[in-house]
């Protein structure tokens, strides 16, 4: 019983090493957009990766890999937001704030733009901000994105819709020039 214990942890770790080589970067991405703090987002990414291998033998499969772990970084990266600062969370959760900040060209362009994208998101509310960089940025599928949101799929198109369309008039009231995402 020994001998397939610790064959079993071998097996978790090999994997765990192929997602982390595979994923960190995106999952890393993903929390930096969310939180704008790059050593915050390496150690949420270094969380998740945990939280992944410990939570490995929950893992059924019904959803991909990358997205299982989305799952995990979201979560992780809303539990640190709500105990680092729970009032601007709540304000965060539920309103937008107007963006002083210069429209990305293109969204999915991050080189020089990328700081420009991070402080702009961040601007939206938080449920607007996951969404386009789950989507746009991160190009998850709809059906990919309403699993790491466990939202249904017609609440993604809809929610994209309005995030998309409140980013447009927001940028439209800085007097920034707005092409479709």
């Amino acid at each position: 019983m020994g001998e397939l214990n610790i064959l079993e942890e071998g097996l978790k770790k090999e994997r765990l090493h192929e997602w982390y080589h595979f994923y960190s970067e995106d999952i890393y991405r993903f929390i930096l957009m969310m939180l704008g703090d790059d050593e915050q987002a390496k150690d949420l990414t270094h969380d998740t990766f945990i939280k992944a291998y410990n939570s490995m033998d929950l893992f059924k499969g019904d959803v991909n890999d990358k997205n299982w772990l989305y799952f995990i970084a979201r979560n992780i990266t809303i539990d640190y937001m709500r105990k680092r600062k729970p009032i601007l969370f709540m304000i965060d959760s539920f309103s937008a704030v107007i963006s002083k900040n210069h429209i990305p060209d293109n969204i999915a362009l991050l080189g020089e733009r990328e700081e420009q994208l991070y402080c702009s998101l961040r601007k939206l509310k938080r449920s607007y901000r996951e969404l386009i960089i789950l989507r746009k940025i991160k190009e998850l599928s709809i059906r990919e994105t309403a699993e790491v949101l466990n939202w249904s799929e017609g609440k993604v198109k809809v929610t994209l819709h309005r995030a998309l369309l409140a980013l447009k008039n927001q940028m439209e009231k800085e007097g920034f020039y707005y092409e479709t995402i």
